[in-house]
């Protein structure tokens, strides 16, 4: 079990791709299947051994909140109904991992909002999991990301090959290889004309942090979009401290975007014994009455 155990989920984001449904809910709490996609995430956390969890939110997003606390009233009537299955289900999530929350009043950028679990970290090490992107892994490339850090002392992130045409949507970085799919990152740049990239490694929202990214994250100012970039923090960081990439190629689902968040529906429906065998028969019956085969 590594030694890391919080985790920052950043929550405070508009979600204005989804409008107009995400004026009134937040894009957190969209739901993949019948689970709103934050709490894959912090199950993701939990699998992977973290459970001091800071949910970073922002006005309007009280919805995440009430759905990570407990409702005694709905327990109660799911007991006189003897719906076992349910309340078991609904109690595991009360007792899922020990949760707390902070606002983000101004919305200055991903690396403002993890400047915001300073007081709450320490000087711990700790993971940073962004929503949009989720992974349905059973936590292995979260759990390797911890055994790298735990044997370097050093902070590790999640890269993901892409088409070079796509890199100008991540943060890139460029590595030197130290082992099978782990390098020692030399350099990153957010979001870079593919011209100039200096890889096709994209950094994906999985990080393992220590402590020492607070007083980089103090130093930068608005970079691209004008918003407090984490990756220009961990660029002050790797002049300091070595950092490590781990090169994962399977379980990312892209739930920011439409396409990747119907994908994960249907896929992760396809996969359930409850509505997979109908769904299959469904998209089957529907691909060859619109002669798509």
């Amino acid at each position: 079990m590594s030694t890391v155990t919080k985790a920052v989920i950043p929550a405070a984001g508009r979600g204005t791709r989804f409008l107009p449904v995400t004026k009134s809910l937040p894009k957190e709490m969209l739901p993949v299947v019948d689970k709103p996609s934050i709490q894959y995430v912090v199950e993701e956390a939990v699998a992977a051994g973290l459970t001091d969890i800071l949910i970073i939110t922002a006005r309007g997003k009280h919805a995440i909140e009430d759905h990570f606390d407990q409702n005694v009233e709905l327990e109660v009537f799911l007991e006189q109904r003897d719906k076992r299955a349910q309340l078991s289900e609904l109690r595991e999530l009360d007792d899922m991992a020990n949760i707390h929350y902070i606002r983000q009043t101004e919305q200055l950028g991903l690396g403002h909002a993890v400047s915001l679990a300073r007081r709450h970290v320490g000087d711990d090490s700790f993971a940073v999991l962004l929503g949009d992107d989720m992974m349905v892994d059973d936590a292995a490339l979260l759990g390797s990301m911890l055994e790298v850090h735990d044997r370097q002392q050093a902070s590790v992130l999640a890269l993901l090959e892409v088409p070079p045409p796509e890199i100008a949507l991540f943060g890139c970085a460029e590595i030197e290889a130290v082992g099978d799919s782990l390098g020692r990152v030399r350099s990153i740049v957010e979001k870079p004309d593919p011209n100039d990239a200096p890889s096709n490694l994209a950094v994906i929202g999985r990080y393992v942090f220590t402590p020492a990214i607070f007083d980089a994250l103090d130093r930068i100012t608005p970079g691209v979009g004008n918003e407090l970039q984490l990756t220009d923090a961990i660029g002050l960081l790797l002049r300091d401290a070595p950092v490590f990439g781990r090169i994962f190629t399977d379980g990312r689902y892209d739930i920011g975007q439409k396409m990747g968040f119907l994908q994960a529906n249907i896929e992760l429906a396809l996969e359930r014994d409850d509505v997979g065998p109908e769904l299959a028969d469904y998209l089957r019956a529907l691909v060859k009455s619109r002669g798509l085969t």
